[in-house]
């Protein structure tokens, strides 16, 4: 019998058993070999997804901390206003009660001046009535050296007065 491309029964069997070979050890290769490299493809593009989101939620995670910052950057300029306009008002106060504790403690000086100064004309007045009394007691004993009469005497008193002036008993 002539065959056709010189196929014989032996020769399909063993065609027909290699086909089925290869479908075994395709499934088993899939099983071992296939399932896993597609478990590590898909756990592979799952942890890159998770990088992508992850590094998206950081971003927006950054621009809200970015904003934050900024917020809290105009409140420190803000507050640091505030601060120094306190300061400058706590040195303004303080400047005026300087001032005012300046003026009472120049007064209380000038009063004391004053009162030292009237306490001096004082002591003046009372020494120059001293050296008056001196000096009326030297005439008094010249007077009575003399042995010049009351008349005389209370003229030469009464001269001694008018020469020294009023005002001088009177300060």
């Amino acid at each position: 019998m002539e065959r056709l491309f010189n196929l014989d029964l032996q020769l399909l069997g063993d065609s027909a058993l290699t086909i089925i070979n290869i479908v075994i050890l395709f499934i088993v290769a899939s099983y071992f070999f296939f399932d896993p490299v597609r478990d590590f493809l898909k756990a592979r593009q799952d942890r890159i997804q998770d990088n992508i989101n992850q590094a998206e939620s950081d971003k927006k995670t950054a621009m809200e901390l970015k904003a934050e910052y900024e917020a809290k950057m105009k409140d420190v300029n803000k507050e640091a206003e505030e601060i120094l306009s306190s300061a400058r008002k706590k040195a303004t106060k303080n400047e005026a009660k300087i001032i005012e504790d300046a003026k009472a403690e120049a007064a209380r000086i000038i009063e004391h001046a004053r009162k030292e100064a009237e306490l001096e004309k004082k002591r003046v007045a009372d020494d120059m009535k001293k050296e008056m009394v001196a000096i009326a007691s030297a005439m008094a004993g010249k007077v009575v050296a003399a042995s010049i009469d009351t008349t005389v005497q209370d003229s030469l008193i009464d001269e001694t007065i008018k020469e020294m002036g009023d005002g001088t008993w009177l300060s």
